[in-house]
């Protein structure tokens, strides 16, 4: 493998209880009902906000809808992570590996359905310029299809400069390995931020499952 692309919600950065909680709040505005637990794990993660809406409210949204009711919840995430300090940091081992990375002229890039909103928050808080290219960073801008559609894997691919084949990819939600698995990506490594290993074990375009970036097998580069 040549380069490497990170999901970064729920997988560089462990916040899935944050948007959980914050879309459950909004979930109740929206439909007078939170989403449950299984709701969430197949409507919200690796989304866009105009997905996750249009299955809140039951039909497609205009634009106006999703912009407004999507930054209000966004906005809402933001100030939750700002008032937890103790969740908001990046994932275990995620710095010493993101430095190894960094040390050894690796290719890496960011693959978000995030908006740019968000983004520009994650960048400014956790200094992602010190690792990352912040123009080869893929977010979602309102064209880009939301997983499991792989275009956002194929377009980070390309920003590196490599084939997809010899990308990995590390994922936390179903759609976004599927996404992976459609691109043509070379290896896919779950990590297993919020569910338990045992939930990935019968997906079979994985070549790992990991719970802590220092698991991560680092003579996949070699």
């Amino acid at each position: 493998m040549k380069g490497i692309i990170f999901d970064f919600n729920g997988t560089l950065f462990w916040d899935s209880q944050l948007h959980l909680d914050a879309w459950r709040e909004f979930s109740a505005k929206i439909r007078k009902t939170p989403f449950t637990d299984e709701e969430m794990l197949k409507y919200m993660f690796g989304r866009t906000n105009e997905d996750i809406i249009a299955y809140a409210i039951g039909k497609k949204p205009d634009k106006e809808l999703v912009e407004r009711l999507g930054q209000e919840k966004e906005a809402y995430y933001r100030d939750m992570c700002l008032k937890k300090p103790e969740e908001f940091k990046l994932a275990p081992n995620a710095v010493e590996f993101l430095d190894y990375l960094k040390s050894n002229n690796i290719p890496m890039t960011i693959a978000t359905m995030s908006e740019w909103c968000n983004m520009e928050f994650y960048i400014k808080e956790f200094k992602l310029e010190k690792w990352f290219d912040i123009e080869k960073i893929v977010y979602s801008t309102g064209k880009i299809p939301g997983k499991p559609a792989p275009d956002i894997y194929l377009i980070a691919a390309k920003n590196l400069g490599l084939d997809p084949k010899d990308c990995v990819v590390i994922e936390d939600a179903l759609s976004g390995i599927e996404a992976a698995r459609r691109a043509g990506i070379g290896k896919i490594i779950a990590i297993a931020s919020r569910e338990p290993v045992e939930f990935y074990k019968d997906v079979k375009c994985l070549s790992g499952i990991i719970t802590d970036f220092d698991q991560f097998d680092r003579n996949i580069f070699s």
